[in-house]
This record gives C-alpha cells, sequence and structure tokens, in this order.
C-alpha cells in the first residue's frame, strides 16, 4: 500500500496566521473569564451551573456562528454582531466582579482583533 502524504490528500487549507491565533487566544480568555465570573459571582448551588453553562453556551455560539466553519452562514455584519455580542458579554462579566479595567482591556484587544479580521474576511 502506497504511502500518502498530507499533501496528496486534496485538502486546501488557508495558512495560519498570527491574527488567527491571536483570535483563538481572545476566545480562550473569554471562555475562561465567563467561567471565572459563573464560578465567582453566584451562590453555591447556581456557581456549577452558571460556572459551566457560561462559556459552554458562548462556545456553542462561536461555533455556530462565528467560527470559520461555521455551521450557520451569516450575512458578515450579523457574524459581527454576535462576535459583539460575545465580547460585550465578557466585558459586562468582568464588570460586574469590580474588574472595570481588565473588562474595558478585554473589550479594546478583542473589538480591535475582530474589527481587522473581519476586514480581512471582507477584503
Amino acid at each position: 500500500m502506497p504511502q500518502d502524504s498530507v499533501a496528496d490528500t486534496g485538502v486546501n487549507r488557508p495558512a495560519l496566521t498570527a491574527l488567527d491565533v491571536i483570535r483563538v487566544i481572545v476566545l480562550l480568555v473569554a471562555l475562561v473569564s465567563l467561567a471565572l465570573w459563573g464560578f465567582g459571582s453566584w451562590a453555591m448551588p447556581w456557581n456549577i451551573v452558571v460556572g459551566i453553562a457560561a462559556p459552554v453556551v458562548t462556545l456553542l455560539v462561536w461555533a455556530l456562528f462565528v467560527s470559520p466553519r461555521a455551521v450557520l452562514h451569516l450575512h458578515p455584519f450579523l457574524r459581527a454582531l454576535v462576535e459583539l455580542l460575545i465580547y460585550a458579554a465578557v466585558t459586562l462579566a468582568w464588570w460586574s466582579v469590580g474588574q472595570a479595567w481588565i473588562g474595558l482591556a478585554f473589550a479594546v484587544v478583542a473589538v480591535a482583533v475582530g474589527v481587522i479580521a473581519g476586514r480581512r474576511a471582507l477584503a
């Protein structure tokens, strides 16, 4: 049986860029932030539910609408709106625990990365 190399499989994927890596890091920070908010802001029985559910729901929404292989393809402006709502939720979560500067810093970085990625996608 001949050995097939990866190049012979016929899969054409775009090259991974630094912007893609930064977007993944922003998403991971968002998920961790929502988990911390859920575990730290709620009373005992609800902190487990919210601490697990908030990142899971965020990841589900991201996978359905925002990811590069999104299940539901939206107009680019609606896709940007969903991404902005995710970032706003994380920013509000940081503000609700009294860390407004962390929330503001996350919002600035996340929106800047989202705008750059959106402009690249529309180009």
